[in-house]
């Protein structure tokens, strides 16, 4: 497989979704359908490190070429390398509201020289039987990208994207839009202008930018992918499995 990171930076426009439901055999499931990238998310979802890492096997299992990618909890150095140890191919990071954050995430990511992450035998260097050759190409390999999810977070974006290490930045379009006090209106003005800086900051940069559309709404997604992000998630197992049991059921119901 063609490292993720490499294929944002020749342009690509990648399509994943996101997992909250712990659920290895949803994760499995995903993987064969086609995305670019599943993302688990560590944040708001139950999952602990060793659901995690089976979920990455799953995922494996179910498509080789689907990215297994983590969104953390937060910027938190020992656990950002126990994710990557269990075969984080992408580290999404909440909430980075500053230069000083994205340079953490990048010491947490990255091996020495640029960074100072600890190696150690793990899943991702095949359990020390391809350690050399993981330290060697990891730091060129995994993507790092931050998510502007506060509008404090947005004064700061030019700051953030100085970072070397960026390799994309990801809207958080609900924890974005409830900063400014406007939870969920994604057609007020001030959210879009605020949606558009960052947007206008990654193209200026040469970063990717990314955004996570919520309702599976395909429609959406392509007006959004239009606009000129490239790392975009679809959805998220939970809301679409919810979402297609109450439509289903709404229709059945009035039939009868």
């Amino acid at each position: 497989m063609e490292a993720i990171r490499k294929r944002l930076k020749a342009g690509e426009t990648l399509i994943g979704s996101w997992i909250n439901s712990g659920s290895p055999a949803i994760a499995e499931l995903m993987a064969t359908t086609g995305f670019d990238f599943l993302c688990i998310d560590a944040e708001h979802s139950a999952v602990d490190l060793p659901q995690v890492q089976q979920m990455f096997q799953a995922m494996h299992s179910g498509n080789p070429n689907c990215a297994n990618v983590i969104r953390l909890h937060g910027v938190d150095y020992s656990l950002v390398k126990r994710y990557l140890d269990a075969g984080a191919q992408g580290i999404i990071a909440p909430l980075v509201m500053n230069r000083a954050d994205a340079e953490l995430l990048i010491q947490a990511t990255k091996y020495p020289p640029m960074g100072n992450r600890g190696v150690g035998f793990c899943r991702a260097n095949q359990y020390g039987a391809n350690l050399e050759t993981n330290v060697t190409t990891a730091n060129d390999d995994i993507f790092v990208a931050v998510q502007i999810e506060h509008i404090d977070a947005v004064e700061c974006i030019d700051d953030i994207l100085e970072v070397e290490g960026i390799d994309a930045v990801f809207v958080g379009p609900y924890d974005l839009s409830a900063s400014m006090g406007l939870t969920a209106q994604f057609d007020h003005p001030d959210y879009i202008e605020a949606r558009t800086r960052v947007l206008n900051a990654c193209k200026a940069k040469g970063i990717a930018p990314g955004i996570h559309v919520v309702p599976p709404d395909a429609d959406l997604f392509i007006e959004q992918n239009q606009e000129g992000y490239k790392l975009m998630a679809y959805s998220l197992d939970i809301t679409m499995v919810l979402e297609s049991c109450t439509n289903a059921l709404a229709k059945i119901r009035s039939s009868l």
